[in-house]
């Protein structure tokens, strides 16, 4: 079923947020990710053997082994909880959940892209995949057929992304970077969200200003990232030309010059509205050395903004895209612990990797 067809019956919150709390309440802990990391993959697979992963875990354990059985079970565990989330929520609920999910059809596109780029195989690009959004499996598969990142421009005809990309794919030709094309792909998925949130209201429980106010949060720190990546890559690249609209905390015509100055960057979001209530994870940003280590530090004040939207409004949206969050960083945390181990990283190398609040 579309995700924007169902939208029957009026919002029902209590009972959603009812389920979120329980399925949050199984999410791992800290203690779990100490014992995760100093197992090997085939460790980690029976761990999960006896959690609520048990169920992918013995559908796919026939056909797929190691890290490659930990993914799949990963992402197809994520997108049932996720298409639950879709069966439980009604009306103007089921619309913000659902617009928001297609962040994975963005995903699915970036993967893909990323796969053919670095020539990695069928397989390799399929595990990643999280069939959590709009995109159908049929096409899904016809996008993981293509040959060149051409070949998926192409095959994204008829969907949000089909002139963005097209357009952008002119820049990754001269640039030879993923980029113009990772960007134009993100902005098409948040302007398009904001297109279709509605009237804002000024009462102080306004679903619509929860939701709002969330989106605008995660732009902000998309351009942020977006803003460090293109410092880092030295192409040739106008930052203002992949800007996302609809945040709060940068302007467009700004983004040349935060770009080249990455203390004025975390100077922005230290004297901003998200400063004030993320004291830690912002001190993270200061004393990241690394683009991941900024990357992660990122995620997590995201995580802590959304968590606190989510307590504050605790009938809400807000407390269901605090889950949403919660449980990818919990596949994330998850399929890094796998991946380092089987690469042979120590556990400080590995643990330096995860998300955790």
């Amino acid at each position: 079923m579309s995700p924007r067809t169902r939208t029957i019956g009026s919002s029902n919150p209590e009972y959603v947020n009812a389920r979120v709390r329980a399925r949050r309440a199984a999410l791992f802990d800290d203690e779990e990710y100490r014992k995760l990391v100093r197992m090997g993959p085939s460790e980690i697979a029976r761990f999960m053997e006896e959690t609520e992963y048990d169920e992918e875990i013995n559908a796919l354990g026939a056909r797929h082994s190691g890290v490659d059985l930990i993914e799949y079970a990963l992402h197809t565990n994520l997108a049932k909880h996720f298409d639950d989330l879709l069966r439980w929520a009604e009306g103007r609920l089921y619309e913000f959940i659902a617009n928001y999910l297609r962040k994975f059809d963005a995903w699915n596109v970036k993967t893909i892209i990323r796969g053919i780029y670095a020539d990695a195989d069928h397989e390799e690009i399929e595990s990643d995949l999280i069939r959590a959004g709009e995109f159908s499996d049929r096409e899904l598969d016809r996008l993981l057929e293509a040959n060149s990142i051409e070949q998926v421009v192409e095959g994204l005809h008829g969907t949000i992304f089909e002139e963005p990309l097209q357009r952008a794919y002119e820049d990754y030709e001269e640039t030879d970077t993923l980029v113009p094309l990772e960007n134009a792909t993100d902005r098409t998925y948040y302007e398009h969200i904001l297109d279709n949130v509605g009237r804002v209201s000024h009462e102080p429980d306004d679903p619509v200003a929860q939701y709002v106010e969330f989106l605008q949060a995660e732009i902000d720190f998309r351009n942020a990232r977006n803003a460090l990546r293109l410092a880092r890559t030295g192409a040739d690249i106008d930052p203002g030309e992949y800007f996302i609209e609809g945040g709060t905390l940068f302007e467009q015509r700004e983004m040349s010059g935060l770009v080249a100055n990455r203390d004025e960057l975390l100077g922005r979001i230290e004297e901003s509205k998200y400063g004030s209530r993320l004291a830690d994870p912002l001190t993270q940003l200061r004393e990241a050395e690394s683009l991941i280590a900024f990357e992660h530090a990122l995620d997590t004040a995201l995580s802590a903004y959304a968590d606190r939207l989510a307590n504050r409004y605790p009938m809400t949206v807000a407390s269901v895209l605090s889950y949403i969050l919660a449980k990818e960083r919990e596949v994330d945390n998850i399929r890094a612990i796998a991946r380092g181990r089987e690469a042979g990283l120590s556990e400080e190398e590995i643990t330096e990797e995860l998300v955790i609040l």
